[in-house]
C-alpha cells in the first residue's frame, strides 16, 4: 500500500528519541531533566516554532538557539507565516529571524541566540558549532529539532563534526498518511502532499553511503547512516508508482 511506504519513510527520517519535550521524558530516557542546548533549524515548517515554544515553556534545555539564514526553504516559510500571521513581517527576513518573530508574536518567548548566515545543512551545523564555541556555551548533549523530512540528515551531519556529543532527536512534527493519501492530522504549515513525498524520497538518496550519496563514501557531508531494507523497499515501491524525489 502506498500509504504504508510513505509512512515507513516518514518514521525513518523524522526521528523522535523522546515522546515529548518535557523534563520527565528526558529524565526517563537519559537520566537528566535538562539538555545543555536545544536548537531549531529554519528548514522546518512552522510547526517547528510550536515545538520550540513548548520546549522553552517546559525548560528542557539551558540554552535555546535558532539556526537558519536564507536557503531553498526560506521563501516557503516567509509565505506561510505571512499568510497565517499577517502581523509578522517576513520580507527579506532569514529563517532564524522569522521563527524568533513567530515565538514572540504567538508565545511571548524568544531563543537565546540566532544564527543567520547558514544556507544549507552543512553550514547549519558548522555555524551552530562556531556560535556555541564563540559564546562559550557548554554543550555535552543537544536536542536537535528540524523538519521531519530532514531530521535524520541533520543528526548525521552533526555526528560527522562532533561524534562526541549526545544527540537527542525531536523532529518538529510527526506526519501519518491515511490509505486515501491524506494527512491523518492537521499540522501547522505542512508541505503539500506531493512535495512531502518528494522530499522524503530525495532524503533517502542523500543519506545513501554511495558515490552518489552524502555519506563518507560519497560527498562526505555526513556520518554513515544505515538504511534498513524495509526503507529501501518502500522507496522502490513509491518510485514504481511514479513518485519522484526532490
Amino acid at each position: 500500500m502506498i500509504s504504508d511506504a510513505i509512512n515507513t519513510l516518514s518514521a525513518f527520517l523524522g526521528r523522535r528519541d523522546v515522546p515529548e519535550l518535557t523534563q520527565e521524558a528526558l529524565g526517563s530516557a537519559y537520566g537528566f531533566s535538562q539538555a545543555d542546548v536545544m536548537v531549531l533549524f529554519g528548514g522546518s515548517i512552522i510547526a517547528g516554532g510550536d515545538a520550540l515554544a513548548q520546549a522553552i515553556k517546559n525548560k528542557v534545555a539551558k540554552t535555546y538557539v535558532i539556526v537558519g539564514g536564507v536557503g531553498h526553504t526560506t521563501q516557503s516559510l516567509r509565505d506561510t507565516v505571512q499568510r497565517l500571521f499577517p502581523d509578522i513581517k517576513t520580507k527579506d527576513k532569514c529563517e532564524a529571524e522569522i521563527f524568533q518573530a513567530y515565538l514572540k508574536n504567538r508565545y511571548s518567548l524568544k531563543a537565546d541566540y540566532l544564527e543567520t548566515k547558514s544556507t544549507h545543512c552543512g553550514n547549519n551545523i558548522t555555524n551552530l558549532l562556531a556560535l556555541l564555541e564563540g559564546n562559550a556555551v557548554p554543550c555535552v548533549n543537544i536536542i536537535l529539532c528540524q523538519d521531519a523530512t530532514m531530521q535524520l540528515r541533520m543528526c548525521a551531519t552533526l555526528k560527522k563534526y562532533r561524534p562526541d556529543l549526545r544527540i537527542i532527536n525531536f523532529a518538529s512534527y510527526k506526519a501519518q498518511i491515511t490509505p486515501d493519501l491524506t494527512f491523518a492530522d492537521s499540522i501547522p504549515g505542512m508541505w503539500p502532499f506531493p512535495r512531502f513525498t518528494s522530499l522524503l524520497l530525495g532524503e533517502i538518496k542523500r543519506l545513501e553511503d554511495t558515490p552518489e550519496g552524502y555519506g563518507p563514501n560519497g560527498k562526505n557531508f555526513l556520518a554513515h547512516v544505515d538504511i534498513p531494507k524495509k526503507v529501501e523497499e518502500a522507496c522502490e515501491d513509491l518510485l514504481a508508482h511514479g513518485f519522484c524525489p526532490r
